[in-house]
């Protein structure tokens, strides 16, 4: 694919795909979008567990959504284990171009930025003493978590209507299942498809305020010990 550097309102890059006319990122601000919908939304509904947060991301994608992640885990001391799945990895020299952890976006978090996308693949590693990175090179569809007890799944893939495939009964499906119960799966698609695959695999399924450009993200909660998260 070809990728292209774009600069989204809030001033962090995101990539643009001109063969789907898709970007990785929200064009009103790509650090605002993943803030509020996995941040926001999905780590820090599920920060107080006690235990080390446990997060699965679908899409690794520019590595802003672990970023962003990791640097929430050491304001608030808290430690995470995360394992994020890819199947198109980007190279070093388009990651390097991104300006994430500079003057303009998330500054001081460049050394941060850089090891996340240096670790290497399919392996657990430790970044920092409380967060340990696993990022997996291979294809969702059909694919068996090696462990399963999430708190979280950051869903994260390109949209439905570019990418209808991700976003079935086959690959939605199975992830309740992987979750503890009441654990949670936040996505920034409210397409009515999605919301009816989560409910019929026993999440309940709520819309949250979105970020700028977007009125309304999913959040779905596994019904089985569902309780209201504020």
């Amino acid at each position: 694919m070809t990728l292209e550097i774009f600069t989204t309102l809030d001033g962090s890059d995101t990539l643009f795909v001109p063969e789907l006319n898709e970007h990785y990122h929200s064009r009103f601000g790509a650090v605002q979008e993943s803030r509020q919908v996995f941040i926001e939304h999905g780590f820090m509904a599920v920060k107080d567990t006690g235990e080390p947060v446990k997060i699965f991301e679908m899409g690794f994608g520019t590595g802003l959504n672990t970023l962003l992640t990791l640097l929430a885990a050491k304001e608030l001391n808290l430690k995470v284990n995360y394992t994020s799945i890819e199947k198109f990895p980007l190279h070093s020299e388009v990651w390097e171009r991104l300006n994430y952890g500079s003057d303009i976006s998330l500054p001081g978090s460049r050394n941060e930025f850089r090891e996340i996308h240096e670790a290497p693949w399919d392996q657990a590693v430790g970044l920092t003493g409380s967060f340990t990175l696993k990022k997996i090179h291979a294809d969702i569809a059909g694919f068996i978590p090696a462990e399963t007890g999430f708190d979280v799944v950051y869903f994260d893939a390109f949209s439905p209507d570019v990418q209808p495939d991700l976003w079935t009964q086959e690959v939605l499906g199975p992830i309740g299942n992987w979750l503890k119960p009441g654990g949670i799966l936040v996505t920034y698609s409210c397409k009515g498809s999605v919301k009816r695959i989560l409910k019929a695999n026993g999440f309940k399924v709520e819309k949250l305020p979105g970020p700028p450009g977007k009125r309304t993200v999913l959040r779905g909660i596994r019904k089985d010990v569902y309780k209201e998260i504020v």
